[in-house]
């Protein structure tokens, strides 16, 4: 009889009762034989762990001292946890009940798969991919992510379109399926990062051991999205800016990064103005802020190359050309369209 591999579906919680109560009994119906289920809490103030425990006795509770972010969350609870595969689902997502086993399978199949990501569709517009991973995530080469199904703020419907098996860039946060060993020889997430894009970073440095992405299109979730941070936030306006310089100083040669970054600043200039022009100061003031945060991790030394790189890293999924371009300059607005 084949070994079926140990699968925890580790669930971070900051205040989010509602969302427990939402979703948990989705995710507590899951059809998989071998399965964990741990609520991992970031130092709740409200009562979503009396939740739990009164509801779902069963589930496993961890529980941080502090709040340590998205990325430090995960890293502190996943130390406690036991498994051949992790699952890091956001709190606001439904599953679907088969939806562990077509992923699994498909990780099985190789070893060099590290991560995965089911097909990430909207929680209201059922019709429709959500915004945090869709069908897949892509970088192009001046550090721009984007999904198959959801170019910036485009969102495709769902017609069939991504029922596949594909080779990605990225793999979405709000459900990442992780090998427990390559989580370990990865070290986790980077902390420094706390919230937004450190899952790019932790599969740009799978990719750049050789390690495979993957998207599996027959297994689907519904994410709400902007559970812990709204879209339109300022704070995750500057997270986003300020982490995906980080990324970049990480995971490109300094040689290539010490031009890319200027370059950066100057194409996020034209997004500062853009939110300016909307009335939408805050999210300006933003920009400016991580800009400053960047200088400072810079020359402090905060953030480095990471070197552990092997001399043909995995460049699957990288877009050649700039989606920037291609998406406001040349009209390109569904995946599709692109040159890829």
């Amino acid at each position: 009889m084949n070994h079926l591999p140990k699968v925890s579906v580790v669930i971070l919680n900051w205040n989010g009762k509602q969302h427990l109560e939402t979703f948990l009994p989705s995710v507590y119906n899951s059809q998989y034989e071998n399965l964990e289920i741990v609520v991992g809490d970031n130092a709740s103030t409200d009562d979503s762990i009396a939740f739990v425990k009164t509801n779902f006795p069963c589930i496993k509770i961890i529980q941080n001292s502090e709040n340590l972010g998205f990325a430090g969350g995960y890293n502190e609870i996943l130390k406690q946890v036991d498994a051949d595969y992790f699952i890091l689902l956001n709190s606001d997502v439904e599953v679907t009940p088969y939806w562990i086993t077509p992923v699994i399978n498909m990780m099985e199949s190789d070893k060099n798969i590290a991560i995965a990501q089911p097909k990430v569709k909207s929680y209201f517009c059922r019709d429709q991919f959500e915004y945090a991973g869709a069908a897949g995530g892509f970088i192009d080469k001046y550090g721009y992510p984007f999904c198959r199904g959801r170019i910036f703020d485009t969102l495709e419907k769902d017609k069939g379109q991504y029922n596949d098996t594909k080779e990605i860039f990225w793999a979405s946060g709000c459900a990442l399926f992780i090998k427990s060993a390559a989580w370990k020889r990865l070290g986790g997430f980077d902390a420094d990062f706390f919230a937004h894009m450190e899952e790019i970073d932790l599969c740009w440095r799978a990719k750049n051991l050789g390690y495979k992405v993957m998207y599996c299109g027959k297994s689907e979730v519904y994410h709400v999205g902007g559970g812990t941070l709204d879209i339109e936030s300022p704070y995750k306006t500057y997270l986003n800016f300020r982490n995906n310089c980080y990324l970049l100083k990480k995971n490109i040669k300094p040689s290539r990064s010490s031009f890319l970054i200027p370059l950066r600043f100057c194409l996020d200039f034209l997004a500062l103005l853009r939110f300016a022009f909307q009335r939408k100061f805050k999210n300006a003031a933003a920009i400016s802020r991580a800009h400053r945060a960047i200088c400072v991790a810079l020359f402090s030394g905060k953030i480095k190359y990471n070197k552990d790189v092997i001399s043909t890293p995995n460049k699957t999924g990288l877009y050649k050309k700039s989606i920037v371009w291609d998406y406001f300059i040349s009209g390109k607005k569904h995946f599709n369209d692109l040159d890829i």
